[in-house]
This record gives C-alpha cells, structure tokens and sequence, in this order.
C-alpha cells in the first residue's frame, strides 16, 4: 500500500461506522482528498482531536481504492481550538471551509492557491485580530478569482470602459458602466466599490477605516456575487451574522 504525506486543513468529518471518520482535507500538494481516520471517535485515538474542522495538519495517508487511509497526523497549527472560542470567526471560518470544498472540485487534483489562501485567511483571524467579517468577504473573493470568477471593480465588466462606474450585477461580473447596466443591478455606493476593491487586492489601510455602512453594504455584494457563481446555495452562509 503506498504511503504519501502532505500538509493539509481539515475541511469536513463525517460519521463512518461507529468508531471512525471519512475526513475532508484541503491539501498542499493533492489539492481536496477524502480520507478514513480509523478509530478516531474513541477515546484511546491517537489522533482523534488533531482531525477538527478548521485544525492546520501534517498527514501520512495511505492510498487505497475508494477513500484513502490517515495513518498519522500532527497538529501544525490548532486554529479549530481558537475558531470555536469565538462565534464571529466560527461562523465566519465554517463560510470558508464550504467555500473552499466547492470551488476544488476535483479530487487528486492539486489546488495549491486555495490551500494557501484557505491557510492565510485562518491566520489573519486568529493571529492578526483582523475582522472575521472583512477576511471572509476577501477570501472569497480571491477564492472566486483563482476559481476563474474575478470580479470587476474598476473597469466595466462588460465592455472594459474605465470607471468608476454605478452599477453592479454578479451575473455580468462586477460593476457596470451606464450603456452595459443591466436590470435589477444594484447601485452601491463609491465607498463600497472602494472596499470591494481593497478587499481583493488586500488593502487592509483601506479596509480597517471603512465605515460600518460601506462595509455590510460590500459583504452583502460579496455573498450575492458567490451565491450567483455557485449556482447552490452554502449551508453554513444561512448561520453567518452580517
């Protein structure tokens, strides 16, 4: 049986039987794999805390037919601990976490840009004391844009015409000059297309002096544009405080 190791976050368990877990992981080199961790809801596992949702991992797998096999696993970061003490990064992180497992759609394949912004959206949560809320909107964002969805914020998404423009509709995606408006886009304020922008380019000066306002009216936009670009609705978003 052939062995493999690679860093990874957990993204998902599930129930197997009545001591183990089908793990989801998020991995450097072998993008989204699906795995059993046998044994791991007894209280004699070896590893069964290290194999949380949000926990930061260095995993040996063997591969088998169906679902691979965890035979080690060692904490690198234990961001599940810290997420679940506060219920803004909880809710915040789980969006993340889904997000994350839809946009790699493919099993084995490797998906390093999402694993790394997956990683360094943990991060800014539990090590910078950045807004949960503010590095959602820019993970997904981004996490759309390396999925091939990258919004348009300074230029018309439709023609190209410089902006700043008034309108914007996720399904044209992003803003809109007045020839190429659509019906029913919204009409957000200058401010917010400011803070969408600095949101995926990772502005941060700009982001953290925003006002309140600009800031809920961005995240709705955020949501809208990955609700249109996921074609399903996420589970976690119906839990998530805007």
């Amino acid at each position: 049986m052939p062995y493999y190791r690679d860093e990874a976050i957990v993204l998902r368990t599930q129930k197997l039987g009545e001591a183990d877990r089908i793990v989801t992981l998020l991995t450097r080199s072998h993008g989204r794999v699906r795995a059993v961790a046998k044994g791991v809801r007894r209280t004699t596992s070896r590893f069964g805390a290290r194999l949380e949702p949000f926990t930061h991992v260095d995993v040996q797998l063997a591969e088998a037919r169906s679902l691979d096999i965890v035979t080690q696993a060692e904490t690198l970061d234990p961001y599940a601990g810290r997420m679940g003490a506060d219920y803004a990064a909880y809710t915040a992180g789980t969006v993340m976490l889904e997000t994350a497992e839809r946009l790699v759609t493919e099993d084995k394949e490797p998906a390093l840009q999402q694993y790394l912004l997956l990683v360094g959206a943990l991060r800014a949560i539990c090590d910078t004391g950045r807004p949960p809320a503010q590095v959602l909107d820019a993970f997904l964002l981004r996490s759309l844009a390396v999925a091939g969805y990258a919004p348009s914020f300074s230029v018309c998404a439709r023609c190209g015409t410089e902006g700043p423009h008034v309108a914007f509709n996720p399904s044209a995606g992003g803003m809109l000059c007045t020839e190429c408006r659509l019906p029913g886009s919204a009409r957000p304020a200058s401010e917010t297309v400011e803070v969408l922008a600095a949101l995926l380019s990772g502005d941060w000066d700009v982001v953290l002096v925003a006002d309140e306002r600009h800031l809920r009216e961005a995240s709705t936009l955020v949501a809208a544009y990955l609700a249109w670009h996921l074609e399903r609705g996420l589970k976690s978003l119906s839990h998530l405080q805007r």
